[in-house]
Formats: C-alpha cells, structure tokens, sequence
C-alpha cells in the first residue's frame, strides 16, 4: 500500500493534537480527584484514553519518521515529545514549522533531477 506523505503528515498532526487533548483531559480529571470534590470520573475516562492515545501516537511517530525519513534527532524530539504534558503539539508546532510535516518531505531528501 503506498500511502502519500501528506496523508502520514496529516494522520502524525491529528494524532499529536488528541493524545495532547487527552493528557489535558487528565490534569483537569486529577485536578477534580485531588484538589476539587475527590470525583475520580475524569481520571477513569481520560486514563485510558490518554493510555490508548500515548501508545497510538508512539507507533505513528516511529511511523512517520520511517515514512518521512526524519533522521534520529526529529524521531527522538517526536517521541520525547509524548512524555510532558501537551508536548505533542510542540513537536508537531516544529515539526512542521522545520518542514518535516510537508507533503514534499519526501521530496526535500532526493537529490535533484538533471535538467535535460
């Protein structure tokens, strides 16, 4: 199956934004557990679905650095990224701002055509 950089890039971004949405999702359910009323309600629904989006954003990170052909340091900082608290979306801010998200990612890499 050969699937365009723009789709893997797009994929990367929306996976980074919910996995940053359920770590904020987290907080606000401890926050409530710990500092609020002791409800533990949103620490039952966004545990497991921040569990879920951790180990989902992981796989499409190592996939689109394979896909994109990112190199070791963007792969580390992506994965890294996954750790603090919304730090996804501040490696998706520079992931794309360096160019890494593109559709011509692939392209940036390939040496240039002759000219005929």
């Amino acid at each position: 199956m050969n699937i365009s950089p723009r789709v893997t890039a797009t994929v990367f971004r929306v996976v980074a934004v919910f996995e940053a949405f359920t770590w904020a999702g987290l907080l606000v359910g401890m926050g409530f557990k710990y500092l609020g009323n002791g409800s533990e309600l949103g620490v039952q629904i966004f545990g497991p679905l921040h569990g879920g989006a951790f180990m989902v954003y992981v796989a499409v990170a190592l996939a689109a650095a394979l896909h994109l052909r990112w190199g070791v340091w963007p792969t580390l900082v992506a994965l890294a990224a996954s750790v603090p608290p919304l730090g996804t979306l501040l490696a998706d801010w520079w992931l794309h701002r360096s160019g890494r998200l593109t559709a011509g990612a692939k392209e940036r890499d390939r040496a240039p055509e002759p000219v005929a």
